[in-house]
């Protein structure tokens, strides 16, 4: 494996396994959408808005110039990344 991203909040402040290779490892944490409560419409929006970041922060990670990064630098930009795109990081969805 060559990276690795979690994405869980619920997850952030456990120790991740060892990853075979060295992999470049960020947390890209994601309010979960489904322990959103709510109207039908707010649960949606809840999902939506997971998409977006996820979505944005992949095209932002595709865009970057892997082969041209260090080791220490391509995690310093995948970990930039990862705090981009949600409104709230505490693992709430709002």
């Amino acid at each position: 494996m060559d990276f690795v991203f979690t994405v869980c909040n619920q997850a952030a402040g456990e120790v991740c396994p060892v990853w075979p290779g060295q992999p470049v490892t960020a947390h890209w944490g994601i309010p979960d959408p489904a322990a959103v409560d709510g109207s039908e419409a707010e649960r949606m929006l809840a999902f939506r808005e997971a998409f977006r970041a996820l979505e944005t922060r992949i095209k932002l990670f595709l865009s970057l110039p892997i082969a041209s990064l260090d080791h220490l630098a391509l995690t310093r930009k995948v970990e930039e990344i990862g705090r981009l795109g949600t409104r709230n990081t505490e693992g709430k969805a709002s």
